[in-house]
């Protein structure tokens, strides 16, 4: 008999019990009071349990009714959830969305983001890794990531679209010890390549042979920023920083900002993309998530 219990059964359970009667149940379903007691009727049936007390004017929640009440009110959210879901995947909605960023693009602009991303797409799962140079392309080219955020774009395959997002500033730092923070700028090359140059290191085959921003023949790599930053303000070698990361270094004296004579005098400045497949755009979600990450306003 249990498995004749109905969707519809439960969700008249839980209208008797938020409205007090089986006529307002009624009222609010868009029945006839005889049919919610029918209906009610049978689910005690098919449960072989009493779920109310009808010795009174109102029905009153049985202790057995109760127990049950909270997984009748599980059962009926699971299907509206099942409903909205199959609504959304009908209308094109990702069933999740897989991006890769750029190591080099703000986290705050992307925390701000997917705080915002839950509560619009709260059944879309986010997944976000993070790499550096060819290697955040390629997650795009084989398929496992909708789309990337990077730079570096003339390496973009043909096959590629990209919109901009944003601007990146680079600046060169050293540890106020190192001995290229006494040398007056502008810094020229030659001197750059005296001192070892620390440099992250593309972890595909996207750029081989191909360097970027290098100006000395001694050079460290390392493969996430976040070593490469301690690393400078150990005073290990020089190197190439977002400005939103070393703000704050700056500010208190741990770096120290580097006039590069090859590089622009108004600073270096990295374009930032959203780049995807020509032939598979992202849906509604990863678009939606695309706008957040080019018009969220920089960090103050």
């Amino acid at each position: 008999m249990l498995d004749q219990l109905t969707l519809d059964q439960l969700r008249t359970f839980v209208a008797a019990v938020d409205t007090g009667s089986f006529s307002a149940a009624g009222r609010k379903l868009g029945r006839a009071q005889s049919l919610v007691s029918q209906s009610l009727a049978n689910l005690e049936a098919q449960s072989g349990v009493k779920l109310f007390d009808r010795s009174s004017r109102y029905p009153v929640l049985t202790e057995s009714g109760r127990v049950l009440l909270a997984h009748a009110r599980a059962t009926v959210a699971a299907a509206e959830t099942f409903k909205a879901q199959a609504r959304d995947l009908a209308g094109g909605l990702e069933p999740e969305v897989s991006i890769v960023l750029d190591v080099l693009f703000p986290i705050q602009v992307v925390t701000r983001a997917v705080v915002a991303f839950q509560p619009a797409f709260p059944a879309t799962p986010l997944r976000i890794q993070v790499e550096t140079l060819g290697a955040v392309i390629a997650p795009v080219l084989d398929g496992r990531c909708a789309f990337a955020v990077a730079g570096a774009t003339p390496l973009l395959p043909p096959e590629l679209a990209r919109e901009p997002l944003r601007q990146i500033e680079l600046v060169m730092v050293a540890a106020p010890d190192h001995p290229l923070a006494s040398r007056p700028g502008p810094i020229a090359t030659a001197d750059l390549a005296e001192h070892v140059q620390l440099v992250l290191t593309d972890r595909s085959d996207l750029t081989k042979g191909r360097e970027f921003g290098v100006f000395s023949p001694r050079t460290w790599r390392l493969a996430d920023l976040g070593s490469k930053h301690a690393f400078l303000r150990s005073g290990l070698g020089w190197g190439g920083m977002p400005l939103d990361v070393v703000a704050e270094d700056l500010a208190n004296g741990q770096l120290v900002r580097l006039d590069v004579a090859a590089l622009p005098k108004g600073g270096l400045l990295l374009p930032m993309w959203a780049v995807y497949p020509m032939e598979r755009p992202p849906g509604p979600a990863g678009r939606w998530l695309i706008g957040q990450l080019r018009d969220a306003a920089p960090r103050p």
